[in-house]
């Protein structure tokens, strides 16, 4: 079955998607996304992916597209037309078009709005889990406004093509006094000694992940030690565990860090039951 996409209020074949050459999320990456994940059919988190758009787009002062009523109507049905039981949903705001400038177009300019959804193989991801991921560290080069999950994700794609060219699958930013921030596509998370989870404030410095805010509830509901603070790289080469959290990942063991083998080697303990109750907290909407 061909994949099918909305763009400004038409479902097409993602072959045919396009949006206006001028649209100011091409030309200036001025815009905002989102990706939630679908589990047996349901988004994950949706409330909270809502939540973070709109005020993602506050920040830019770009208004909604359409009302949070009719965007989760288009969600549900782009999810329904790509037949998505198990996946991603991903969806993208931008300025709109307009004649190329840096200045705003009149206010006026509709937004555009893009929404796509794709399936994803649950078995392979467990795998992956089970056998855990590499990353790498580099110094943090992204502009200051990380909080806003903006489509400006050049210096992420640049690092996550370090990290693969390097045989890791993620990369952590390393701000200049040595602590670590966040992933290039996730946060990230340390389990130290004593089994507290340390995660650096969401105040400054990362994007609030929707994953990372969720398995603090979970977290929370199984009475575990809770850090939010920076931890140093020297820190997460000396932890227990470690983890990443994102929609795309949920929460994926990291099993090495640089040169530098993290507890044993494997997916640790903690981690992985984590991972196997998350879904008992998220959120899941019809």
């Amino acid at each position: 079955m061909s994949r099918i996409a909305y763009v400004n209020g038409i479902y097409v074949p993602l072959r045919d998607a396009c949006v206006h050459v001028e649209d100011r999320g091409f030309q200036f990456a001025d815009g905002v996304y989102e990706v939630c994940e679908v589990f047996g059919g349901r988004l994950v988190d949706q409330t909270r992916h809502l939540a973070r758009l709109k005020r993602s787009l506050s920040e830019l002062g770009i208004g909604m597209p359409v009302g949070e009523g009719a965007l989760k109507v288009i969600l549900r049905e782009t999810v329904r037309r790509n037949r998505v039981r198990d996946g991603l949903v991903y969806l993208q705001v931008t300025r709109g078009a307009a004649k190329r400038d840096f200045v705003f177009p009149a206010p006026d300019t509709p937004p555009t709005l893009v929404v796509t959804a794709r399936s994803v193989d649950r078995s392979k991801a467990e795998a992956g889990a089970a056998n855990g991921i590499s990353v790498i560290s580099l110094p943090d080069n992204r502009w200051e406004r990380v909080d806003i999950k903006s489509t400006g994700l050049l210096p992420n794609a640049l690092a996550r093509q370090r990290a693969k060219e390097r045989g890791a699958k993620e990369a952590w930013f390393v701000d200049r006094d040595g602590y670590v921030t966040e992933g290039a596509a996730s946060n990230a998370w340390i389990i130290t000694r004593e089994n507290t989870l340390l995660t650096r404030p969401a105040e400054s410095g990362i994007l609030r992940g929707v994953t990372r805010t969720t398995l603090l509830d979970l977290a929370r509901r199984d009475n575990l030690l809770v850090s939010e603070r920076p931890f140093t790289l020297a820190e997460a080469k000396a932890a227990k565990e470690a983890f990443v959290t994102a929609a795309t990942a949920l929460i994926m063991p990291v099993v090495r860090i640089d040169d530098t083998v993290i507890g044993d080697g494997k997916p640790g303990a903690l981690t992985a039951r984590l991972r196997a109750r998350f879904h008992e907290v998220a959120e899941r909407s019809l």
